[in-house]
């Protein structure tokens, strides 16, 4: 059978759309992420991330940027609301001046653990997911930091001792706690500490045993206080315009690879929290504090749930109900 022009500019037209309509269908995404790549959140988010390039099979590739090398930490969640970027990643804690929601993330002594955490995140997650919604963006998932302890230069015997010391702080809750103790609040990001200590702006600073071993926290302070204050988390979202322009296929990607990210992250969070806790052990002056200090970081956890109780209104009590 002879084969016509015709028929072979035919073939070639279909040949060619079907090659455009491939190449429209790739999208490609870039992540801002506030933390190193040594940090447990971020290496979690790289298995996410070639998890959704791998299921999107060719329809969306996400690349990360690390280290606020995109945007700036306070700077992410605008950056993605407005499109800068598709998808970002954020301390949840750090928005508790747009809406006091995520302030119950750093509320010291609410929850005492994992089990209880993950109790807080599901009386919580629903007005998460209903304020990103409000703000154009998706959350996909959420994971906790391990429980946030006290590093200092001096030992700490009462909480009289934190008045006039310079605190690290990195949001609006851990500065009024910092306030409350009599200390002086001074912003930090995660990724300045040690820079920070070494220029004398910060003496002491409450963050997670994880952070604390990246940064080598014993180079700079002498005493680790295991206290288990609370336990922050970070969230990972999108931009709902941009996510609503995705294949079918690769917005079911993000949505499984998200499900698998929060069980892995937690599950990497506990691992963690036991392994940097010990090396913390070998390499600082390990304390957990006494009563009187556990006492008054009580009375300020009370001070600042009344707070944040009053500013939540009726739905503080639906977020905190699996608690109870």
């Amino acid at each position: 059978m002879r084969t016509t022009y015709k028929s072979l500019m035919a073939a070639a037209v279909a040949v060619s759309s079907t090659l455009s309509f491939s190449v429209v269908a790739q999208t490609t995404w870039n992540m801002a992420t506030p933390y190193s790549e040594a940090e447990f959140h971020t290496q979690n988010i790289q298995k996410f991330v070639a998890e959704v390039n791998q299921k999107a099979a060719g329809d969306l590739k996400i690349t990360v940027h690390s280290a606020q090398s995109l945007f700036k930490h306070p700077e992410i969640p605008r950056a993605v609301r407005t499109g800068q970027v598709e998808i970002g990643e954020t301390l949840m804690a750090n928005l508790s001046n747009q809406n006091p929601v995520f302030q119950v993330d750093a509320i010291p002594f609410l929850v005492t653990g994992y089990p209880s955490a993950m109790k807080l995140w599901q009386g919580q997650r629903p007005f998460v997911d209903a304020y990103m919604k409000e703000q154009g963006m998706r959350l996909i998932y959420a994971v906790p930091w391990p429980g946030q302890g006290f590093y200092t230069k001096n030992e700490i015997k009462t909480i009289a001792d934190m008045q006039g010391v310079k605190f690290r702080t990195y949001n609006s809750t851990t500065e009024k706690m910092a306030t409350l103790m009599k200390a002086v609040p001074t912003t930090v990001e995660a990724v300045e500490i040690p820079q920070a200590f070494s220029a004398g702006i910060v003496d002491a600073m409450v963050t997670s045993a994880a952070t604390g071993v990246r940064t080598e926290a014993w180079t700079f302070a002498n005493y680790y206080y295991d206290t288990q204050a609370w336990m922050p988390k970070n969230m990972i979202y999108v931009n709902e315009a941009a996510f609503k322009k995705l294949t079918p296929k690769a917005q079911q990607a993000i949505i499984e690879a998200g499900k698998t990210a929060e069980t892995r992250g937690w599950k990497m969070s506990e691992e963690v929290f036991t392994t940097t806790t010990n090396k913390l052990k070998e390499k600082m002056k390990y304390r957990t504090a006494n009563e009187a200090v556990t006492k008054s970081l009580a009375q300020i956890g009370d001070v600042m749930s009344v707070s944040w109780a009053e500013a939540v209104g009726p739905n503080a009590e639906k977020i905190l109900a699996p608690l109870r």
